[in-house]
């Protein structure tokens, strides 16, 4: 029986989003390809550091343990590696001792055409290209950024943060606002609408299957009382009353339930960010995602108005 993807949660993930690679791009940037693969195959056994994106990755994988049989989520290592330079990365997921067994080497090539092909729900990557070329084609993904990543071994909890617009719910309701610059406007638009949820956005089938496994904690803690759920999903907007409401709706509609929603409207996020700590902050601005990433690990996800005509940093 071929091993079955379209049920499981399953992330694409480039190894600059795992691991930290600085002094490894470095040698590439400065000494070219073939000085970088001796570099690579002389270190091959010295694990690689924890990158932005590690915390969060450890704690998911750590849920598979409602069912190793059967695990609920899969992360696939996307890899601009050859299979050759890429043993270090696959060694130190071992070190790691990440649950990852499965990798993509395309020796670089962009990765973003196998997403669909392995029914990933989020693709991160430190590459801003490549997490721009898979937005354009429709597909869901984030650059993580160069952020503060302090993880916390006594902490076992997975705390993981979004933005409503341009980032689970299309740029709608944004794109009325930056129309018009005015607030009561776009409240006006959203109380038209309110029992009206919203067109999907890019990380949409992201939060859906995240709040299944969450469910599958909840029925696992139903029937085994030692068992303490681990995931934590909250949203964090710039939304206040009335706007809020729909909101609300759209998530029943879609059958998505978060745990936390904080309807802020105009008070810096990074205030309550720092107080949540989530293990990563997806957002689709650079205006919060900035001040964000002194604090947490932050995603940008470059989609929609917000973004456009934004050029490469």
């Amino acid at each position: 029986m071929p091993y079955e993807l379209d049920n499981r949660l399953v992330i694409g993930l480039a190894s600059s989003a795992l691991f930290d690679l600085t002094e490894s791009d470095q040698v590439f940037r400065e000494r070219g390809e073939a000085e970088y693969r001796k570099y690579q195959q002389k270190n091959q056994n010295r694990p690689l550091s924890p990158g932005v994106a590690h915390p969060f990755i450890k704690r998911l994988l750590s849920i598979n343990d409602l069912d190793p049989g059967n695990p609920p989520i899969e992360v696939i290592l996307l890899s601009r590696n050859d299979p050759d330079t890429g043993m270090r990365v696959m060694n130190s997921i071992k070190h790691h001792k990440l649950g990852m067994t499965k990798a993509v080497f395309l020796q670089g090539r962009v990765p973003h055409r196998y997403i669909p092909a392995l029914s990933i729900s989020l693709f991160l990557s430190a590459n801003e290209a490549d997490v721009r070329q898979a937005t354009l084609a429709g597909y869901p993904a984030g650059q993580v950024l160069n952020s503060r990543h302090v993880d916390n071994p006594q902490d076992l909890e997975l705390r993981v943060a979004f933005d409503f617009d341009g980032v689970i719910a299309d740029d709608e309701a944004e794109a009325v606002f930056q129309e018009a610059k005015d607030l009561d406007k776009f409240h006006n638009h959203e109380q038209e609408r309110v029992d009206i949820p919203h067109n999907p956005g890019p990380l949409k089938e992201f939060v859906k299957k995240l709040s299944i496994v969450q469910k599958l904690e909840e029925q696992k803690s139903q029937t085994d009382s030692s068992y303490i759920p681990k995931l934590r999903i909250s949203i964090v907007t710039a939304r206040n009353a009335p706007s809020y409401e729909r909101v609300i709706n759209t998530m029943r509609a879609w059958d998505i339930t978060v745990n936390d929603a904080f309807f802020l409207g105009g008070i810096e996020k990074r205030r309550v960010l720092e107080v949540l700590d989530p293990h990563i902050f997806f957002d689709d601005q650079k205006t919060h995602l900035l001040p964000a990433a002194r604090v947490l690990p932050s995603v940008r996800i470059p989609f929609g108005i917000a973004n456009k005509g934004d050029k490469a940093d």
